[in-house]
């Protein structure tokens, strides 16, 4: 019978001390850039209700969550995202407090086969939430600390693909397509499936405009220029109000100085069931999927008993360090440690003079091992970035060389 006790499960993983260092640096950049733009960080169980994941017939796949039952019966689920407890929490618990909202969040959440990093099933997200402006200054807020959260990580390769579901919703409504074939085109339109798409507009008997429009939500990118290419070939108002959003947007986002960064892409519709307007994709070198995603989502919060409107983003947190080790970018901590050593009868001023050293900021060692100053000269010449200091028996401290 085989015995798990030396493993970890598939999906979870032991985080070493120099990883976990630079995952806290990571998590302390992100924390210290929401508090800066005005977010207030919350932070929600770990374990919801089912109910919470199951409003609206679903709002995540439910394959994907981890469920048990509680000691009354109930079912249970460990935290899958960190969006939709905030939305919870603002529709219940900050029912009082008058919009907008701005939340931030950073947490470990669960899920059953997660893309990406070797399907994770434990992964830390950061994200923010906008909650009760409708406003395209509001989207692109959300965009604009997307790309400074990715630049605070020290991602210099960013790249950001932006849509508006909107958009294709007047597009079903304007050459009138339902069922089935409405159903099939994100996927086909997601995929770039250039051929199917010309079948299925075949199949669909689209005039020329229709079908260039189609083929163009497939295949165009650009910013500026697509949309005015777009708004040539679309006539319905919900596709024109999505273009008009996607400019306002993109001119705010040119006032951040971060309109290098974004291109439009129309064909993007993941989602569709839970967004609602601007919706956003972050992609780096090294990685085959999403650094950070978000969007508006209008009807979430409702689902909760009180309508807010709502924008929003997450990054992987494991997903930075997974691509600054990819690029080469992934320092370690400069911060050696400092291992104090000091003469016998001497061990209460040690301690007090690591306390004073720690209150400066050094991360310090009482050495306990009895060690002469050249021992230690010996010790520090092994690890890099330490340092050794002595206490003598007159009480001055006395920092030591390396010994190479």
């Amino acid at each position: 019978m085989a015995t798990w006790q030396f493993h970890t499960p598939d999906g979870v993983n032991d985080l070493l001390p120099e990883s976990c260092a630079a995952k806290r640096k990571l998590e302390n950049n992100l924390r210290d850039l929401f508090c800066g733009m005005g977010y207030q960080e919350v932070e929600t169980p770990g374990i919801e209700f089912y109910d919470v994941y199951a409003a609206g017939g679903g709002l995540v796949p439910q394959e994907g969550l981890f469920k048990f039952f509680d000691e009354q019966g109930r079912i249970l689920s460990l935290r899958y995202d960190g969006t939709i407890p905030v939305a919870r929490l603002a529709a219940t618990v900050c029912r009082e407090a008058r919009p907008p909202l701005r939340y931030a969040y950073i947490g470990n959440m669960y899920r059953y086969d997660e893309f990406g990093g070797g399907r994770q099933k434990e992964f830390t997200q950061a994200g923010v939430e906008l909650l009760g402006s409708q406003s395209p200054e509001a989207d692109a807020e959300i965009i604009a600390i997307a790309i400074a959260a990715a630049r605070a990580c020290d991602i210099k390769d960013l790249q950001v693909s932006l849509g508006q579901v909107a958009f294709f919703r007047g597009f079903l409504a304007e050459w009138g397509i339902s069922g089935e074939e409405a159903e099939l085109l994100p996927t086909l339109i997601d995929a770039k499936e250039m051929v199917a798409l010309e079948e299925l507009s075949d199949r669909l008997q689209l005039p020329s405009r229709g079908r260039e429009t189609l083929l163009r939500m497939a295949s165009g990118y650009g910013t500026f220029d697509l949309l005015d290419e777009m708004a040539a070939l679309v006539s319905h108002p919900d596709s024109l109000a999505a273009l008009q959003n996607l400019r306002e947007v993109l001119t705010i986002l040119d006032d951040y100085g971060y309109l290098h960064y974004v291109s439009i892409d129309l064909g993007m519709l993941g989602g569709l069931d839970y967004y609602t307007g601007v919706i956003f994709k972050g992609f780096t070198y090294g990685l085959g999927f999403p650094l950070f995603s978000g969007g508006r989502y209008d009807g979430l919060v409702g689902l909760f008993g009180r309508e807010l409107s709502a924008t929003g983003f997450s990054i992987g947190v494991n997903f930075i360090l997974t691509a600054l080790s990819r690029q080469k970018l992934l320092r370690p901590p400069v911060e050696g440690i400092v291992y104090l050593g000091y003469e016998s009868g001497l061990r209460a001023l040690a301690f007090s003079r690591a306390d004073q050293l720690r209150q400066e900021g050094m991360r310090v060692i009482c050495d306990h091992q009895n060690r002469t100053p050249a021992m230690l000269r010996r010790q520090i010449g092994m690890e890099p970035e330490a340092r050794a200091a002595w206490l003598g028996a007159d009480g001055r401290l006395t920092w030591l060389e390396k010994e190479v």
